[in-house]
């Protein structure tokens, strides 16, 4: 808390990149692990049935992507792309940020992260998501950290069931109908072979 934040990067900004740099550079040399595959099978799997899987994702890594998910909405950013902070640009980002770093417009690059004390992204198309949805699930999250941890809550006055995968019991575990605890890499798989099995 004390370098995500726009204060601590307009305090010191070297501080800040060296900090993101070093978690890109090991986001870089990670893998995806078998929850990631699995959710990439979910959403395969629904879209050979006419369904479809919006996966929303506080993480800031690409392991999605890399495990093979294609619908993914990164509500925190994403730590492979640098924003600018003078028009507002994102490009893609695999090197080391330094302030000297330059957009086109000649604005000063930064992570394209969202820090404390700023709005979450894509807020309308995750809202609109669960619109759609007819199964709510929360894998691997504290239950804390809101306006995430506000959307069991805002699947179940729709209607929708809801399942929680993780570690131990979340902040909000109450909200949910179904509870599943353990290592994501180990529930995921077995909870998405029995969603697909019941289509």
């Amino acid at each position: 808390m004390q370098l995500a934040t726009p204060e601590a990067f307009a305090r010191d900004p070297a501080l800040v990149h060296a900090f993101y740099n070093a978690r890109r550079r090991n986001l870089l040399a990670a893998s995806p692990n078998a929850a990631h595959a699995a959710l990439a099978r979910l959403e395969a799997g629904l879209a050979r049935r006419g369904g479809a899987l919006t996966l929303v994702t506080q993480n800031i890594d690409d392991l999605h992507e890399r495990a093979g998910s294609t619908r993914v909405i990164h509500m925190h950013g994403e730590l492979l792309k640098a924003r600018c902070a003078s028009c507002g640009a994102v490009s893609d980002c695999r090197e080391d940020l330094s302030t000297g770093s330059r957009c086109g417009c000649d604005g000063a690059l930064r992570p394209h992260v969202v820090w404390f004390g700023e709005t979450p992204l894509y807020m309308e198309e995750i809202y609109a998501a669960l619109g759609a949805a007819d199964l709510f699930a929360a894998i691997g999250t504290s239950g804390a950290v809101y306006p995430a941890a506000g959307f069991v809550r805002e699947a179940r006055a729709r209607g929708l069931r809801c399942c929680e995968i993780n570690l131990e019991a979340s902040d909000n575990a109450a909200e949910f109908d179904d509870r599943r605890y353990g290592r994501a890499s180990e529930i995921t798989p077995s909870w998405v072979a029995e969603i697909l099995a019941a289509l």
